[in-house]
Formats: structure tokens, C-alpha cells, sequence
């Protein structure tokens, strides 16, 4: 019984301890930036386009569940401020993070969980060559890099998808969107959401690594440990993105009309 409660705090110390030696890494050199680069695009071609599918949808069901609940306040001059606030706010750094821990996140748990039952990073220690400085920080490093991008991305095909579905399907008008997004919205919420697709590609790429570089059990072992770092970033990114929030609305005040 007592494993139960000792076993994910034993898990979760050695996750924060592995995050530290990666923190201190990457002031070590040489810097692997040809892997960094690598890591990098490869990251970016397994997500980019399942992203802008996604982001799609996600302006559009954000628009039309905002619209609808301000249109009950009688309030649709604010349609457009809602809609893209809740878009760059928290529908596109959770898309992003979603899809970046998903396809980026498990193509590193499983790429490393194989050189870790190929011994190949034993071998690397053996040649006194650090295999968090040479394989986790250009992953690491380069996960946050393109969430960032990424979330540029959602966020505008976002709000582009809202504006359409707002101005064609719930009869508003364009300048009204415009106007209530340019009158409530203010620089620090795009800030916002650009730190929190930092923090989130950041968190998906610590865990992935961590426990690929953990993998056991030969390849069935491999697909246990890309499971787990799919599952454990969700649970972490819905925990993150709640504290950076709540922070986030005590630290900025709103924008008044």
C-alpha cells in the first residue's frame, strides 16, 4: 500500500532531478546545433500539418460556443473579443502543446527507448560522451522552439477560422469583430500565450526524453514508456496551464472598455 503513494513521488523527484541535469547541460559545450536543427525539423514535420488541420475546428468551436453564450447576455457586439482572447489565451497553446507532446513528444520517447535497449547510451557514457548534453538538450531545445512557432500559427488560423464562422454562420458583422477584439485584447495576452506554449513544449519534451532514456523491458518496453510520456504531459500541461493562468490573471489586470 505504501508503493502506491511512494511510487509517483519517487517518479516524479527523479523527473524534477532529470530536468535540473538538463537545465545545466545546456550551458555545457560544444553546443549539438546540427542535431538541434535536425531535432527541430523533424519535430515540425510531424506536427505542422496535423496543427493547422486542428486549429481549424478549434477557432470555429470556440467562435460559435462564445458567440452563442455572449449572444444570451445580449452582448454580441463582444463576440469577436471573446472569441479570440479564449483562442490565443488557451485554445491554441493547448492545442499545441497537445499535438507537439503527441507526434514530437512520442517519436522522442521511442526514438530514445531504442538506443536505450540497443545500449547505445550506455556505450556513449562508456566513451565519456554526456548523452543528455548530446541527445536531450537539442530535443529539449528544440521542442519549445517550434511550440512557439506552432502556436503562431494556431493562434492566426484560429482567429481567422472564428471570424469566418462568426460573420457567415452566426450573422455577425466584420467591423463589430474587429472593433470588440481591438477594444478588450492587449499585448501581454499574446505573451501569454507564447509563454505558455514555451513552458508546455518544454514540459513535453523533459518527460518524453526522460522516459525514453528509461525505456526497459525490451521493446514492449519502448511502447510502455511512449505511452506513459504521452499520458504523464497531459496530466502536467493541464496542471501548468492552470497555474500560469491563474497567475497570469492576478499579475495582469483586465483591459477595462
Amino acid at each position: 500500500m505504501l508503493g502506491v503513494v511512494t511510487g509517483p513521488l519517487a517518479t516524479a523527484g527523479k523527473l524534477f532531478a532529470f530536468g535540473a541535469d538538463v537545465l545545466l547541460a545546456v550551458f555545457k559545450r560544444p553546443f549539438q546545433f546540427r542535431e538541434f536543427v535536425q531535432q527541430a525539423w523533424f519535430i515540425a514535420s510531424v506536427t505542422i500539418i496535423p496543427i493547422a488541420l486542428v486549429a481549424i475546428p478549434f477557432g470555429a468551436v470556440v467562435a460559435l460556443q462564445t458567440g452563442s453564450l455572449v449572444q444570451q447576455f445580449g452582448a454580441q457586439s463582444f463576440v469577436g473579443s471573446a472569441a479570440v482572447l479564449a483562442v490565443l489565451r488557451e485554445a491554441a497553446p493547448i492545442a499545441t502543446a497537445l499535438l507537439v507532446a503527441g507526434a514530437g513528444g512520442s517519436a522522442i520517447a521511442a526514438d530514445l527507448g531504442a538506443r536505450k535497449i540497443r545500449e547505445e547510451l550506455d556505450a556513449m557514457m562508456v566513451l565519456g560522451i554526456d548523452p543528455i548534453q548530446r541527445l536531450v538538450v537539442p530535443r529539449v531545445l528544440a521542442c519549445m522552439l517550434v511550440a512557439v512557432f506552432l502556436n503562431g500559427l494556431v493562434s492566426v488560423v484560429g482567429v481567422l477560422g472564428g471570424y469566418i464562422f462568426n460573420v457567415v454562420l452566426q450573422g455577425g458583422t466584420p467591423g463589430a469583430y474587429l472593433a470588440s477584439f481591438t477594444a478588450l485584447a492587449q499585448t501581454p495576452d499574446l505573451y501569454q500565450g507564447m509563454a505558455k506554449a514555451l513552458v508546455f513544449g518544454l514540459i513535453a519534451a523533459i518527460v518524453s526524453t526522460y522516459m525514453g532514456m528509461h525505456a526497459d523491458g525490451g521493446p514492449q518496453g519502448v511502447g510502455q514508456a511512449v505511452m506513459e510520456s504521452v499520458v504523464i504531459t497531459f496530466l502536467l500541461l493541464f496542471m501548468a496551464n492552470f497555474v500560469m493562468s491563474a497567475l497570469y490573471f492576478q499579475l495582469i489586470p483586465a483591459k477595462a472598455l
